[in-house]
C-alpha cells in the first residue's frame, strides 16, 4: 500500500504584523493555509491509497472557524480521491482537559468513513493488507507509554503495521522546547513503519522511522534552508521518500555586518547594501555584530525600509559593542513570594496548580538550604 503522510500545518498560527489585501488576513496565516492546501493536492497526486495526518494540523484545540473550514475542505477532497484516511492529534490541537472536546470530533462526525484517533487513547484501524496503530498526544508521559506499549502488543501478524503518533524522540535534537511534548525513546516505537508528527524538519531516526516534518517553515528556528512537504511510504517494498513542496515564501538570513569599529556613514552604507540584496516577497533578517550603540541609533530607518522595500519583512538584529548591564538579583527570602505570583498568572488548565506551587516551594527551600 501507499501511505501519503502530512506532518505539522499549524492552521491558524500567525506571525508578523503583515496582513493579506486579498482577505484581509495575517499574511503568515495565510502562507500556512496554502501551504497545507498544496500539501493535500501533492499528497493525492502520488495516488495513495491511505492519507495520514501525523497532528498539529491546528495550531490551537479551539481553532477559527476558517481554520476548521480548511481542513475541511481537505478531508472533503481526500474522500473524492476515494483514499482512506486516518488522523491523529498533536501536542498542539490536543485539549488540555478530557471532555472540553476536540475539532476532530465534529469531524469525524461528518467523515465516519475515516479514522480519528484524538480521544487521548490508543487506536487500532484494519486496513486492506495494512493495520494502522494510532497513538494520538497524551497529557502525560506514562500514558502515551502504556499507549505504545498496546500498539506493540497488538501488532498484526499476517499485514504490514503502520505506528502513527506525535513524540519528541530522545535520539533526534531538537531545535527548541514546545508545549505540552511528550519525550519517548525510539525503542519503545516498535512497528513495521513508523510515521512520526512533531518535528518541523524531515529526519530518518532510524531503520523505519520517519519523521514527516512541516508543511511550511513557520520561524528562523525551522531550518530554512530544508525543503518541507511530505512524505510517500510504500508498505509493500519498505521505501520511504520526501517529496518536497515548492513555491513557499523564503525566508532569509543575509550575510552579517561585521560592525565592530564603524561610525555611522559606514553602518548605514553596509546595512542598505545588504537590504537591496533580501530576495521579492521574503520574509528577511540582517545581524549586525558588535555594532556601536550611538551608530545604532543614527540609521536612517526610513532608508534602510526603502531599500527592504522587495522583502515582505525585514528586522535588524544588532548585537552591541561594549554594553555592560547590571542586573540586581532578588533576595532568596523574597523567592517564595515571587514564585507564588507567578503561579497564579500562568495558564495551567489540565494541570494541578497546587501541586506546581508546592514543588516550587520546596525546590527554592533546598536551593536556600545548599547555598547556606
Amino acid at each position: 500500500m501507499k501511505v501519503a503522510a502530512i506532518g505539522d500545518a499549524h492552521l491558524g498560527r500567525s506571525y508578523l504584523n503583515v496582513v493579506d489585501a486579498a482577505t484581509g488576513v495575517n499574511q503568515r496565516e495565510r502562507d500556512f493555509e496554502q501551504s497545507f492546501e498544496d500539501a493535500v493536492d501533492l499528497a493525492l497526486a502520488q495516488r495513495p491509497d491511505v492519507v495520514a495526518w501525523l497532528g498539529d494540523i491546528f495550531d490551537h484545540p479551539r481553532p477559527t472557524y476558517r481554520s476548521f473550514r480548511l481542513a475541511q475542505r481537505a478531508l472533503t477532497k481526500i474522500r473524492a480521491h476515494g483514499a482512506q484516511c486516518v488522523i491523529i492529534t498533536g501536542n498542539h490541537d490536543t485539549p488540555r482537559l478530557p471532555g472540553t472536546g476536540s475539532p476532530y470530533s465534529a469531524l469525524a462526525d461528518s467523515f465516519p468513513e475515516f479514522h480519528f484517533a484524538h480521544r487521548l487513547a490508543y487506536e487500532r484501524f484494519e486496513l486492506p493488507g495494512l493495520v494502522v496503530h494510532a497513538v494520538p498526544q497524551m497529557l502525560t508521559v506514562d500514558a502515551t507509554l502504556d499507549a505504545l506499549a498496546e500498539a506493540d502488543r497488538s501488532r498484526s501478524l499476517d499485514r504490514s503495521n503502520l505506528l502513527l503518533t506525535h513524540p519528541r524522540i530522545t535520539q533526534v535534537e531538537p531545535r527548541y522546547a514546545d508545549i505540552n511534548e511528550i519525550e519517548v525513546d525510539a525503542g519503545l516505537l516498535q512497528s513495521d513503519f513508523v510515521l512520526l508528527g512533531h518535528y518541523h524538519f524531515h529526519t530518518k531516526v532510524r531503520e523505519g522511522i520517519w519523521y514527516a516534518g512541516s508543511t511550511d517553515t513557520f520561524t528562523f528556528a525551522d531550518d530554512p534552508d530544508k525543503d518541507k512537504g511530505i512524505l510517500v511510504l510504500d508498505t509493500d517494498d519498505g521505501t520511504c521518500r520526501h517529496v518536497p513542496l515548492r513555491g513557499q515564501r523564503r525566508l532569509v538570513t543575509l550575510d552579517t555586518v561585521e560592525a565592530l569599529g564603524l561610525g555611522p556613514g559606514e553602518l548605514q552604507d553596509l546595512v542598505l547594501d545588504r537590504a537591496t540584496q533580501s530576495p521579492e516577497g521574503a520574509v528577511v533578517r540582517l545581524y549586525l555584530d558588535g555594532v556601536d550603540p550611538a551608530s545604532y541609533r543614527l540609521l536612517d530607518s526610513e532608508l534602510v525600509r526603502e531599500a527592504a522595500a522587495k522583502a515582505m519583512h525585514f528586522k535588524l538584529e544588532p548585537s552591541f559593542a561594549g554594553v555592560h548591564m547590571e542586573v540586581e538579583l532578588p533576595e532568596m527570602d523574597s523567592m517564595p513570594a515571587r514564585w507564588d505570583r507567578y503561579v497564579e498568572e500562568q495558564d495551567l488548565v489540565g494541570f494541578d496548580r497546587p501541586r506546581i506551587r508546592s514543588l516550587g516551594l520546596e525546590y527554592l527551600a533546598k536551593a536556600v538550604e545548599v547555598a547556606e
